[in-house]
């Protein structure tokens, strides 16, 4: 029996564009993400590098952009959230059925970001028991170690924990551990569909 779900945010609930940061980044200069680059990306994911020694760093790679045309590229990815998912959450928080974790991976940039541009955003928070953001705990998905984290800070069992995201790995990884998962498809899928899909567990 499920008494924890723990979900992700980009593409469970804010819709992403996940193609567009390169395609901006490209139309700054850049060929392709380095694996230089990409190691980079995953310390700014966890908070061990600031926003503006991640922002000077890619000025080095592409001097002629500007700093705030490099924040505006990486920025690009996010696009909005649909309020009738937060109908959803606010339904299934009201419900006290369930623990309700997030755990998402992103950065400073991203959710100054969502601050400003997604009206609903503390509304959506404020759903949650917990809020876990990777560059504010410096953990990220789909290491173990993150995981192993979240059990043992709420002291849960895995098997009565179901972990919501899009990304294959992040559930894989989750599921190796006991969690029951949905590894979410943003094309097809609906978060809203959870109590259709997933009525077997909860």
């Amino acid at each position: 029996m499920i008494k924890t779900i723990l979900f992700d945010f980009g593409d469970v609930f804010l819709n992403l564009n996940k193609k567009a940061t390169i395609l901006e980044l490209q139309k700054l200069g850049l060929q392709e993400f380095t694996p230089e680059m990409l190691q980079l990306n995953n310390q700014y994911e966890k908070g061990e590098i600031s926003s503006k020694m991640f922002i000077e760093f890619y000025k080095t790679q592409l001097p002629n952009a500007t700093h705030q045309q490099l924040i505006d590229s990486w920025n690009s990815i996010l696009l909005d959230f649909p309020e009738y998912r937060l109908a959803f959450l606010k339904k299934l928080s009201a419900s006290k059925k369930y623990q309700l974790l997030l755990l998402s991976n992103t950065n400073q940039l991203h959710i100054d970001w969502v601050e400003k541009h997604i009206k609903v955003y503390e509304q959506f928070k404020n759903c949650f028991d917990v809020f876990y953001l990777s560059h504010e705990i410096q953990l990220r998905k789909p290491d173990t170690e993150v995981f192993r984290f979240i059990l043992q800070t709420h002291e849960l069992n895995a098997n009565e924990t179901l972990f919501i995201d899009d990304t294959f790995e992040n559930t894989e990884a989750a599921k190796r551990l006991g969690f029951h998962t949905w590894n979410l498809n943003p094309k097809e899928d609906d978060i809203t569909e959870l109590f259709t899909k997933y009525s077997h567990l909860l």
